[in-house]
């Protein structure tokens, strides 16, 4: 970090004229102001004497009194860093563990049945978000997801061509990745492609786009869902031990959201996260106590399942004050630039706000998401197609062992070690900030901060970057090697 931090200091003062834009004035007082800004960036100190200077002001993080100097303009940088930092951490946090669940999740599916429909279809997609251009894909999603979109609420029909074609391509994706002989397959398709398209017609002749109230079915059925989903990627859906705790947590969870329902027209953060810890508890305790051989496995679908009702309740809410929400932004509410709206007149209200920021975060989060989702899944595919090909993994079936344990267990386990890798170093560059995408939707975050220090030859702010960027990187791969030894008991011994 010392070593780098001098290169990166040397090379920021050196990478043009901070005091170009006054040079190229006329105004009467130039001078003075060229005077001014001299020494205010101690432009007439050597460099080694400015970089101690900054040096000295970091090593009073240690006492915790950090002084990361000023910029040009002569705004405290550790200020200007912890809005930068938060803003960034709450761009990039989500679409990177979303990235990471849902890339793992297919390309272990496209390992597992390598060189099927599905495993062509999402290679072949992952490949296509892979090869788009940052800048292209998030103008692309403000183009067609904000402005097309926001013109498409005055009047939210779904023609029936639309619908049988979204139903339709959606069925045929349900359908390879449920896999199984051709009947199984046709089943799987004639089902999804009935109901989407039945839910298609419903949503668009009764105008639920604008005003979409369902309550505590939506916590209700996503609990179901992530009840049978988790049940058949922890240990199958034909242990019903499993299948029992998971539902009947779900179903505590749902008691417990309607018992809350008065304080969760109005909560708070802390209310929120305390349901959450609530949760998680209770569905730990139960899959413990009634787990029996597999009780780890059952803990954890039990508590992903209570955390799948913990995120649909949010979204239950946001819908009831989706109408609301809409009205006050005059009936274009997803924006295309900045972290909030100016002037919000909702503020005063806690899901107005949240809806706020869920709608200034959906594009951005969108455009990181999927073009992290594509290489966690290529990555994810190659690590298990070369552990499936091991020996132990054939001894593993050759014992009898159900498929899934040999799976989750056995090849999961050792291929998650150079996943691991990645996923420490790709987070690291996030928390950095995604400059393309801060820049095109207007956020002020850490890649922003950047681009206008180096722009301006500030260093400051410059260094305030490094240090977050920099100090990510060390502490992600340290946590890497902690998780190796995690993974795998060799390591530790």
């Amino acid at each position: 970090m010392l070593i780098s931090s001098a290169i990166m200091y040397v090379l920021t003062i050196n990478s043009g004229d901070p005091l170009r834009d006054l040079r190229e004035s006329n105004d009467p007082n130039r001078e003075n102001l060229i005077a001014q800004r001299t020494q205010w960036m101690g432009l007439d100190q050597p460099w080694y004497t400015r970089y101690w200077d900054w040096l000295r002001g970091v090593g009073g993080c240690l006492k915790g009194q950090c002084d990361l100097g000023v910029n040009r303009s002569g705004q405290d940088v550790t200020h200007m860093l912890g809005i930068a930092v938060s803003s960034t951490m709450r761009l990039v946090l989500l679409a990177t563990i979303l990235a990471i669940v849902i890339g793992v999740f297919f390309g272990m599916m496209t390992a597992i049945r390598q060189y099927s429909g599905f495993d062509y279809t999402v290679t072949f997609a992952a490949f296509v978000f892979y090869s788009l251009p940052a800048f292209v894909f998030a103008v692309l999603l403000k183009e067609y997801g904000a402005i097309k979109f926001n013109n498409w609420l005055r009047d939210p029909t779904i023609s029936l061509l639309t619908s049988l074609l979204i139903a339709a391509l959606f069925a045929l994706f349900i359908q390879a990745m449920i896999a199984g002989d051709k009947r199984r397959r046709l089943i799987s398709f004639g089902v999804t492609f009935a109901v989407l398209l039945a839910a298609l017609q419903v949503i668009s002749a009764t105008g639920f786009i604008n005003n979409p109230t369902i309550g505590i079915w939506l916590p209700l059925s996503v609990g179901v869902i992530a009840a049978v989903l988790f049940t058949s990627l922890f240990t199958g859906l034909a242990n019903r031990r499993t299948l029992y705790n998971t539902l009947g947590s779900a179903a505590v969870a749902v008691i417990i959201l309607q018992v809350s329902e008065s304080q969760l027209w109005e909560p708070t953060w802390g209310f929120l996260f305390l349901l959450l810890v609530i949760f998680v508890a209770i569905a730990a305790a139960l899959g413990y106590v009634t787990g029996g051989y597999a009780k780890r496995s059952v803990m954890w679908a039990s508590v992903w399942t209570v955390c799948s009702v913990w995120m649909a309740n949010l979204m239950d809410y946001m819908m009831r004050y989706w109408s609301d929400y809409t009205t006050l932004l005059s009936g274009r509410p997803i924006s295309t630039i900045g972290s909030v709206t100016p002037n919000f007149r909702g503020s005063e209200v806690f899901w107005l706000q949240f809806t706020d920021t869920a709608t200034h975060l959906l594009l951005p989060t969108i455009s990181l998401t999927l073009m992290s989702i594509a290489s966690y899944t290529r990555y994810t595919r190659s690590a298990m197609l070369e552990v499936l090909n091991q020996d132990y993994v054939r001894t593993a079936r050759a014992k009898g062992l159900p498929e899934h344990t040999v799976i989750t267990r056995h090849a999961f386990r050792n291929a998650m070690i150079p996943i691991t890798t990645i996923i420490a170093f790709d987070f690291a560059g996030l928390i950095g900030g995604a400059v393309i995408t801060e820049t095109v939707f207007g956020w002020k975050g850490m890649g922003n901060m950047f681009k206008v220090g180096l722009d301006q030859v500030d260093p400051a702010p410059v260094m305030a970057f490094f240090l977050v960027t920099g100090g990510a990187a060390i502490i992600m791969n340290m946590l890497a090697d902690i998780a190796y030894a995690y993974i795998d008991p060799r390591i530790r011994r």
